[in-house]
């Protein structure tokens, strides 16, 4: 059974995690050369293959001891709010046009780019914490999923316009701020009696 709860917070945590990261620039700039829905279908199919393996990844971890897997998931949080906080700001991704402008060519562009980009992302390892934290596999790849799909479909039609509104530093700091209340809440689980 699908809990909302953990969906919504699944969500909110990947979507925060994912907005200042590379993902949206690069959707931004396939977004603004092609057809916005070709982009996102490539985009979108990339990110259902890495949720799937990143909550794979969680849910053997949920095979360990209850108490080792909280501290390895609060440890893997700490880090992950250290990353978003103390990273340098990255260079736009240099993303290859496909001559042709067929559904094929230009999806499967993104869908690679998104591949290759996204593999061993800070939000992939987040979801592979977050399944192994909930022990609800299903709840966490649909949070996860929506929420890669929010942040490109937001850096596919409008990212320019919504960095205007909302500093990225603002949504890094805020993004950093639950990882660290969820690492707290995981190590507090490792170590109370």
């Amino acid at each position: 059974m699908i809990s909302l709860s953990i969906t919504a917070l699944v969500f909110g945590v990947v979507f925060l995690a994912e907005l200042p990261d590379k993902t949206a620039l690069a959707g931004l700039m396939l977004g603004t050369r092609y057809r916005a829905s070709y982009v996102f279908a490539g985009v979108a199919a990339a990110f259902v293959v890495h949720v799937t393996l990143a909550v794979a990844a969680g849910s053997v971890l949920t095979l360990l001891p209850h108490r080792l897997v909280q501290a390895v998931v609060g440890v893997l949080f700490l880090a992950g709010a250290a990353t978003l906080l103390f990273r340098r700001s990255e260079d736009e991704e240099t993303v290859r046009a496909p001559a042709d402008q067929s559904f094929w060519k230009v999806s499967g562009a993104g869908f690679m780019l998104i591949l290759v980009a996204e593999f061993g992302d800070l939000t992939q390892i987040m979801t592979a914490n977050l399944a192994a934290r909930y022990d609800d596999p299903l709840s966490v790849a649909i949070g996860a999923v929506l929420a890669l799909w929010a942040v490109a479909g937001l850096g596919i039609l409008g990212g320019r316009t919504l960095m205007k509104y909302v500093p990225l530093r603002l949504i890094t700091r805020i993004a950093a701020a639950v990882m660290v209340v969820l690492a707290g809440f995981s190590l507090y689980e490792a170590v109370a009696p």
